[in-house]
């Protein structure tokens, strides 16, 4: 399927929120004509939707006509994904979309875990009434989808919760670091939450992890989100071990 006609059976709102996304993250680490940008945000988003599947060639010449441009634009932009891990550029063969290991996928949760449980704990000794009434609307924008059933809408209010915590921590070294994982793990947080019961222990985990920061308890804070990211982690693992 091309990925036009597929970006047509997708929800278009998700696609532009993870538009968005590739968008801040190339704006802020890579000084780039506009066309260039777009390019990598169009087709990043894309990838994170999963129009563009894991190991999908990602053709120079249909992304020329595509964008009416020349190949260079369409090779900066694509090495601009490959430095966010959403594509691979192999010497002397066709662009693809990466397909991370599973080896890579537990080093990044595991990762993103320990930073986390720090995060955490910085914002439950420290968060104002300000910061907790913020992440309790993101958790509330969770809890509708969760009801409603609706996984996009989980998924990118689980991506701004999450986002809300790395600023409330005021800790820039960390950020930049777990932006630098953000686009890697955008497209595995909606795999993971769709496995049976994901979404719902997800949930519960947010639930207990907002009342520790209504009780100012740093140490069952970060126990709370790093076992949220180890069971992330399992639930990929069942599912990537059960398709391989």
């Amino acid at each position: 399927m091309e990925a036009g006609a597929a970006a047509r059976d997708l929800d278009l709102k998700s696609l532009a929120r993870a538009q968005a996304l590739v968008t801040r993250i190339v704006a802020e680490r890579h000084d780039r004509p506009s066309l260039v940008a777009r390019i990598a945000s169009e087709t990043g988003a894309e990838i994170i939707e999963g129009i563009r599947r894991p190991g999908d060639d990602l053709n120079s010449v249909e992304l020329s006509k595509r964008y009416r441009t020349s190949r260079t634009p369409i090779r900066e932009a694509l090495m601009l994904l490959e430095k966010e891990g959403l594509v691979d550029v192999p010497p002397r063969k066709r662009p693809r979309v990466a397909s991370p290991a599973l080896a890579e996928i537990r080093e990044i949760y595991r990762a993103r875990a320990v930073l986390f449980e720090m995060i955490a704990a910085d914002v439950a000794a420290a968060i104002t009434p300000e910061g907790l009434q913020a992440l309790r609307e993101h958790f509330a924008a969770m809890e509708a989808a969760h009801r409603a059933g609706d996984l996009n809408g989980f998924v990118w209010a689980n991506v701004d919760f999450y986002e809300l915590n790395t600023q409330l921590a005021s800790n820039r070294t960390v950020k930049r670091i777990l932006d630098s994982l953000l686009l890697r793990t955008a497209r595995l947080r909606r795999l993971s939450l769709s496995q049976p019961g994901r979404m719902a222990r997800s949930f519960d985990d947010h639930a207990r992890l907002i009342k520790a920061y209504e009780d100012g308890d740093p140490q069952l804070a970060a126990a709370l989100i790093r076992s949220n990211h180890i069971n992330a982690l399992a639930a990929l693992e069942g599912y990537l071990l059960k398709a391989g």
